[in-house]
């Protein structure tokens, strides 16, 4: 028979959880009355009732409220309690430590001297026995010298003075611990640093408006600013005023800010603060012309206008390119960046060479709308023509020899492609003017196998297994993302990439992308599978795998589908 069971009429009703670790290990030692509060905290935060307050808990049990605050101070010591604010009073129950056991029990006489110099320090107040036990625990536990605990108790008592809470004494001197700093040597040590720096922290501080006194962590956060970072003093004192941080997270997130965007300079910092509101303007008028809808423009300032400035592109040049972009069907910040980069590493930067470069694109395009309507073809200009028009110049044609091509290529049921083999055979014979060119009475079509028009034809019939490859790829892909949720999916995944394109390898960030992107990624799947589309269908499956339908292998020699269907040409 068990020691312990309970009625039926027991079993089927409600009741508050409590943690078996407080049971096994504090239940025995607490105090009676800080047993109560701590159990009936469980149970009103069990029960979802949000409005009680410390008032209420106080009348409960017959207490007043200061009363009921030291009880959950004295919880708070044993770290079973978290007290998150002071007016109004709120606390945050935490996890016990240590699973098994009960508190471990010391012999006085074994600390004595130690528990009478601690008492000499902290003078105002005094020190409970829970209290000096969580000092003993930091002693035995984690291996502390008596000597190198009192230096970091010292030192903690003259930063925040003497009614500081051991709360803060533990957290201090578990930071020690974490480096390997037990011995007085290693702490006098560690102090003597930090002291080093307290100076250039406290002029911060003073001219930040910061008001508190440095303490451990914001020497940690100064060797970053300082080390990893790289800002002087200066530099440090910038941020705080320009992004008016008045405390340290808000510090450190203002200089993470400025280091990636490479700002380090007083003056740089400045621009830059200066700069933001002009930058967030700038972002909603390239969002218009390129047509983008933003739900929130941080992400493409920090991802995108940040990244053109720091190229050195002015306001003024962006502008004209987003709106070169969205004529030319480059309608997203995504399109709009790989040409920026591609200008970029071809040197086209300043506002006169961009002009230049969208002059010279825009006559470009007028030369191609006048060789498609040769051609008789009625379409709009694409990329694809654009690629055609710099390869036939780069074959050192000139724009009369290109005319003429596209003369010759009217009324064919592929001209562009009969164009690249009437160009590719007067390459290769070495004709590149009007007056070279045979005029004959029949057309290009009738000329012998070894001259243009036969590579015409080539060119032609490996255009065709090309785009229709292309194109049920790109069907496929367009069939996708039509559907909500996959497109959705796609999306997500896009502006993730380039967040991860741009974090820190190895860093914390890059690798809650890394992982946001791998389970997007299945969801994406997953999704496909619904739709009955197989992910493969995204690529081009081409007639030939071994050329790829361009009619060379990859080491430039013919193909065999080439030889072969050069074979069965008639002329």
């Amino acid at each position: 028979m068990p020691f312990i069971t309970v009625s039926d009429e027991v079993a089927k009703k409600s009741f508050t959880q409590v943690e078996n670790k407080f049971i096994t290990k504090y239940l025995p030692v607490l105090e009676p009355m800080a047993v109560k509060v701590y159990l009936y905290s469980l149970y009103v935060y069990q029960c979802g009732n949000a409005h009680y307050t410390v008032d209420d808990l106080a009348q409960t049990f017959s207490i007043t409220a200061d009363e009921a605050k030291g009880c959950f101070e004295y919880l708070e010591e044993l770290e079973l309690v978290a007290i998150t604010s002071l007016n109004p009073f709120e606390i945050k129950i935490l996890d016990a430590e240590n699973v098994y056991g009960t508190p471990k029990k010391f012999k006085p006489e074994k600390y004595s001297d130690f528990t009478k110099s601690v008492q000499n320090v902290i003078k105002g107040r005094m020190i409970s026995t829970n209290e000096f036990r969580e000092y003993f625990c930091l002693l035995e536990d984690y291996g502390f010298e008596q000597n190198a605990l009192l230096m970091i108790i010292n030192y903690c008592v003259n930063l925040k003075g003497e009614d500081i809470r051991s709360a803060y004494i533990k957290k201090v001197a578990k930071s020690f611990a974490d480096e390997g700093i037990t011995t007085a040597k290693k702490v006098d040590e560690k102090l003597a640093a930090y002291t080093s720096s307290t100076p250039a922290l406290i002029r911060i501080f003073t001219a930040a408006g910061i008001k508190k006194q440095p303490d451990v962590d914001d020497d940690r956060l100064y060797k970053k600013w300082t080390g990893e970072l790289g800002f002087d003093e200066g530099a440090i004192v910038a941020a705080a005023k320009y992004f008016k941080a008045k405390n340290c997270e808000k510090l450190d997130n203002a200089l993470l800010e400025l280091f990636k965007n490479r700002k380090f300079d007083v003056k740089e910092i400045e621009d830059y603060c200066k700069n933001k509101n002009s930058v967030y303007s700038l972002t909603l008028e390239i969002a218009k012309s390129l047509g983008v809808y933003m739900q929130d423009s941080a992400p493409y300032i920090e991802n995108y206008v940040n990244v053109w400035c720091n190229f050195g592109y002015s306001f003024e040049s962006l502008k004209t390119l987003a709106v070169y972009c969205f004529r030319h069907g480059k309608n997203s910040f995504e399109d709009a960046d790989l040409l920026l980069r591609k200008l970029y590493d071809e040197g086209i930067v300043d506002e006169r060479s961009v002009a230049a470069y969208i002059e010279k694109q825009t006559a470009d395009d007028k030369l191609l709308k006048e060789l498609l309507t040769a051609c008789g073809l009625t379409r709009k200009v694409i990329d694809w023509d654009r690629e055609s028009l710099l390869r036939w110049r780069g074959w050192n044609f000139n724009d009369e020899m290109i005319k003429e091509a596209a003369k010759l290529s009217a009324g064919k049921s592929n001209p562009l492609a009969y164009m690249n083999g009437i160009l590719s055979g007067w390459k290769s014979e070495g004709i590149f003017g009007l007056d070279k060119i045979a005029r004959q009475s029949k057309p290009a079509a009738s000329l012998k196998p070894d001259g243009a028009a036969a590579k015409a034809e080539i060119e032609r019939h490996y255009y065709d297994l090309r785009h229709a490859a292309e194109s049920r790829a790109e069907k496929a892909l367009n069939t996708a993302t039509a559907d909500e949720i996959y497109g959705n999916i796609r999306k997500q995944l896009n502006e993730l990439s380039i967040q991860f394109a741009f974090a820190e390898e190895g860093g914390e960030k890059a690798e809650v992308l890394e992982k946001q992107i791998a389970e997007l990624d299945l969801k994406a799947d997953e999704r496909l599978k619904e739709l009955c589309i197989d992910k493969s269908d995204f690529l081009p499956r081409y007639s030939c795998k071994k050329c790829n339908d361009t009619g060379y292998t990859p080491d430039g020699a013919p193909c065999d589908c080439l030889k072969k269907f050069i074979s069965g040409l008639k002329f």
